[in-house]
């Protein structure tokens, strides 16, 4: 029993002096630093505002087509004897060139004929007129009165007459078809489909190929109601003679080669398309085999190209960076001193890369390009430029407050004063 209580006391002595070795650590600990609350400066990019006169372009799309393309058709019937080497896909040929050649013989008698018919009728109106003089002079030396029209034979002369009349049209008829064996195209084109071949027999109406025409080519480009707007043109629009129209630049990849086409649009079609809600303009290039041809390349019927349309020129307008605009009409702008101001803009077009403005910022502004996560008005900012360095002029400055000198009542306390303490 004596041995127990021997112990308990140790374990109560050792308990008490570690009690006072925590107490001590304790009282000497040094006080925690008070943390400056205060919000540092956001640090943003930013890039100054350009105020300038902009050249509006609007962008489309569409395809080449030519101006006059039809389908070749004999007018008459017989059997191909004659096809040019140039009547082939892709061939070319001039206005009034021979393509394909009908076999004209039954048509060379049918003129034979119709002439022969022709002398007959001459031959009997003369006939007739002779007839029709020696009525009168009988008339006139042993008959009383007005003759009669029969007696002066004036039915017969007008009936000779007919028939003449008659059998010259039949001979101009005959003359036609012998004409229109030969057949050809009215203008300088290219051929796009060859249907019929030498030794086919055809008639009236027949395929014998589709044709177009390489003095133009038309680009049909669906334009928006705000695309309208952009280029400053009427619905109804037309160039007139007296204009070219509006320069729309013409693009596309060609044999893996970027090509370019010049062209205008002189007119808009006559009613907006009810399923796209869009009104299509045409654009034209001239020549587009010769001088408008690019490097070489000319502009091919089919080709899908995109066109570059020049709009009109907004004065004094405002140019920024497209990653300035925040939704739909808004502009993060950075005054003097590094505050935010949130700013609505009235846009007037926008591209990848620049946005045009009419209002709600002005030329020299200093605009925020960069996200920013929580803004709101008045928000501090540290802007830097494209390189990374800080524009002091439109960066925020925040002042760090500084601890109190300690006075003698809140002085450390010696080391004499701590020992005592802890003891």
């Amino acid at each position: 029993m004596g041995k127990l209580i021997g112990r308990f006391a140790i374990f109560g002595v050792a308990g008490g002096i570690v009690l006072l070795i925590i107490i001590a650590l304790f009282s000497t600990k040094p006080e925690p630093q008070r943390a400056n609350a205060a919000p540092q400066p956001v640090a943003v990019f930013v890039e100054e505002a350009r105020q300038e006169t902009v050249a509006l372009t609007v962008h489309s799309q569409g395809q080449a087509r030519p101006r006059t393309q039809i389908n070749l058709v004999p007018q008459v019937t017989g059997r191909i004897t004659y096809v040019n080497p140039s009547f082939i896909e892709g061939g070319f040929f001039e206005a009034g060139e021979t393509l394909v050649r009908i076999d004209d013989a039954d048509y060379h008698l049918a003129v034979t004929r119709a002439a022969a018919l022709v002398a007959q009728a001459q031959q009997g109106l003369a006939r007739e007129q002779a007839e029709a003089e020696l009525a009168a002079r009988e008339w006139a030396d042993l008959g009383e009165g007005e003759a009669s029209a029969l007696t002066l034979r004036e039915p017969q002369l007008a009936d000779a007459r007919a028939q003449l009349a008659s059998a010259q049209a039949s001979l101009q008829a005959a003359r036609l078809d012998l004409e229109r064996t030969r057949v050809s195209a009215p203008f300088d084109g290219r051929v796009l489909v060859k249907s019929a071949d030498l030794g086919q027999f055809v008639t009236t109406g027949t395929p014998l190929g589709e044709v177009f025409s390489t003095d133009t080519i038309l680009v049909r480009l669906p334009l928006t109601d705000n695309d309208l707007g952009l280029l400053g043109i009427p619905i109804a629009y037309n160039a007139g003679p007296d204009s070219e129209g509006i320069p729309v630049k013409l693009t596309a990849v060609l044999a893996g080669e970027a090509r370019e086409w010049t062209g205008y649009i002189n007119r808009t079609e006559s009613a907006i398309d009810p399923q796209t809600r869009v009104l299509y303009a045409t654009a034209e290039v001239e020549d587009p085999y010769g001088a408008a041809a690019a490097g070489g390349a000319p502009l091919a019927v089919g080709l899908f190209v995109d066109a570059e349309i020049q709009g009109r020129n907004v004065q004094n307008a405002v140019v920024l960076p497209r990653s300035a605009l925040r939704g739909e009409n808004t502009v993060f702008v950075v005054n003097e001193g590094g505050t935010l101001d949130i700013r609505t803009v009235t846009v007037v077009t926008s591209s990848t890369d620049r946005l045009v403005v009419s209002s709600g910022v002005g030329g020299g502004e200093m605009i925020v390009v960069s996200p920013i996560r929580g803004a709101s008005a008045g928000m501090r900012l540290r802007s830097l430029d494209a390189s990374g360095d800080v524009l002091p002029d439109y960066s925020a400055t925040i002042e760090t407050e500084t601890d109190e000198e300690p006075t003698e009542t809140e002085s450390e306390p010696s080391d004499g004063e701590a020992v005592a303490s802890a003891g």
